[in-house]
């Protein structure tokens, strides 16, 4: 019997699509997919046979169970990326209202406490409601995939970390700051072609895809990502390979590049084959020496880590050794905010890409009711080190973009986090804690302002290395980072 990676090679070998693209001369099809057979044969069976299917539970929680709908699922299915795919629950502008109503109906009890003391409750039908006035005003169509889905603690999801970063609350929403936008750290500014962000001198942020497993509410890049809602039409930056060639090319002709992160959206809904392409192609690039691939997946959906009938992760250990090989470094860089987002399946996952060579790092946004206080980080940093074995990476301050002001925290707050937690923890599992400056100043240390005024919520930061690429309008520019207003009363509700 042909095993799996003969098979592929079997369809690929000579095909015409193959020696059509390394002749770059083809359109993708309409529907921006890039299928598998649009990729170099190296690539395509790059990843091994599968292994055996995931053993029995052997008393692991079963966590989704709870979650009526699948509570008959067995681990088998909840552990495969294609049923995850096809259950992941989300709304966006064309959605049929009735399909989310019924889902939260199942989960939601018919009364939720509506502050922490649980002394005032809520009914179902008014905590539907303000789900659906919050979907309303956000910038964000709501997308959760099962695993963070089935993270949320449904008798209080009001005041559930996992559940507020996900689905918007109409009752939380703020007015947004008047120093907000769309585009908060103006990336459109900095991009010379299309998909790709060039704002430090030697680094480049490469964009090939617009869509993520998981929509976050106070993502940064809310201009592009995901389905329009009824705020945003949102810009298009859908994966063609004329994009990517282009953005490849631009790499190539600036040597002082020679660091790539690639994001979008997220890097996990790259398929396999072309998760290995792009990483095939810029270990060619000689100025490339090093670059980190982006993902929220193992926060928001670990098991596609698990399944053994998927090659993402193969694919991605597979470019981490073609790096290693030409001398260069690869790392995966992922996104988790609370530890309550940390599954034994996060667990197993991160095991099997470290034991795998690779090298994980996290970044998190600090937010408001979230995980805004130094043991909530504490414990987090903790987890990320000393549990799944990731360094923590980043904390970064929320970003000024619009629909947000109700998560984001004041300046005072990541600063006093980090005194309290220094010399706390061994300084290799400190994070750096990040302002990522309005109007593309990058990233620089929350601690390192010009000046800050706690009165005006005012704080002034410079930004030397980033002066040259705009035609030298950042020259010594002073950037501005603002301090949410108070919340207005109309909004405060009861979720103190």
């Amino acid at each position: 019997m042909m095993r799996r990676v003969d098979r592929i090679q079997h369809s690929l070998s000579g095909s015409l699509v193959a020696r059509q693209l390394g002749s770059r001369a083809f359109m993708l099809p309409r529907s921006s997919i890039v299928s598998r057979a649009q990729y170099s044969q190296a690539a395509a069976v790059a990843a091994p046979v599968p292994a055996e299917p995931f053993p029995p539970s052997n008393g692991l929680d079963e966590f989704w169970r709870k979650v009526p709908m699948w509570k008959d699922v067995s681990m088998e299915d909840f552990i495969s990326w294609d049923w995850s795919k096809k259950n992941v629950v989300e709304h966006h502008r064309r959605s049929a209202p009735e399909k989310l109503k019924g889902i939260l109906t199942s989960v939601i009890p018919d009364h939720v406490p509506l502050n922490r003391t649980a002394s005032l409750l809520q009914s179902r039908e008014e905590f539907i409601k303000d789900i659906f006035g919050g979907i309303e005003v956000s910038s964000m169509s709501l997308r959760i995939m099962p695993h963070v889905f089935s993270r949320i603690n449904w008798q209080d999801p009001r005041h559930d970390p996992i559940f507020r970063q996900f689905i918007p609350l109409n009752s939380l929403m703020q007015p947004d700051h008047p120093k907000s936008e769309l585009d908060s750290l103006h990336e459109n500014d900095d991009s010379p072609v299309s998909n790709l962000v060039h704002r430090y001198p030697d680094k480049a942020l490469f964009l090939p895809i617009s869509v993520c497993p998981t929509y976050c509410l106070y993502c940064t890049r809310s201009y592009a990502v995901g389905a329009d809602t009824s705020e945003v039409t949102k810009q298009q930056m859908k994966p063609t390979l004329k994009k990517w060639e282009a953005a490849f090319r631009y790499i190539e002709a600036t040597p002082q590049i020679t660091d790539i992160v690639v994001s979008g959206g997220d890097a996990y809904y790259l398929s396999p084959e072309q998760l290995a392409y792009i990483g095939e192609r810029l270990i060619k690039i000689p100025n490339v020496k090093k670059f980190r691939i982006a993902s929220k997946g193992l926060g928001v959906a670990p098991n596609r880590i698990l399944d053994p009938n998927d090659q993402w992760s193969d694919a991605l250990l597979w470019v981490h050794r073609l790096a290693l090989k030409e001398g260069k470094r690869a790392a995966l860089h992922t996104h988790i905010n609370h530890p309550s987002e940390i599954s034994w399946m996060t667990e197993q996952a991160c095991r099997k890409l470290i034991e795998g060579g690779m090298t994980i790092r996290n970044q998190s946004v600090l937010l408001n009711g979230i995980n805004d206080s130094a043991e909530t980080i504490s414990k987090l940093i903790r987890s990320l080190a000393e549990d799944l074995r990731i360094n923590p990476y980043y904390v970064y301050q929320c970003d000024m973009v619009e629909k947000v002001e109700h998560l984001r925290t004041p300046l005072q707050s990541i600063i006093d986090i980090e005194a309290q937690l220094r010399g706390s923890i061994a300084g290799f599992d400190m994070p750096q804690f990040i302002v990522d400056l309005p109007q593309g100043g990058g990233k620089r240390l929350a601690g390192s302002y010009l000046s800050y005024d706690r009165n005006t919520g005012v704080s002034r930061f410079t930004a030397p290395a980033i002066s040259g690429n705009d035609n030298g309008t950042k020259v010594n520019k002073v950037y501005e980072y603002y301090d949410p207003l108070p919340p207005t009363t109309a909004k405060m509700g009861h979720s103190g």
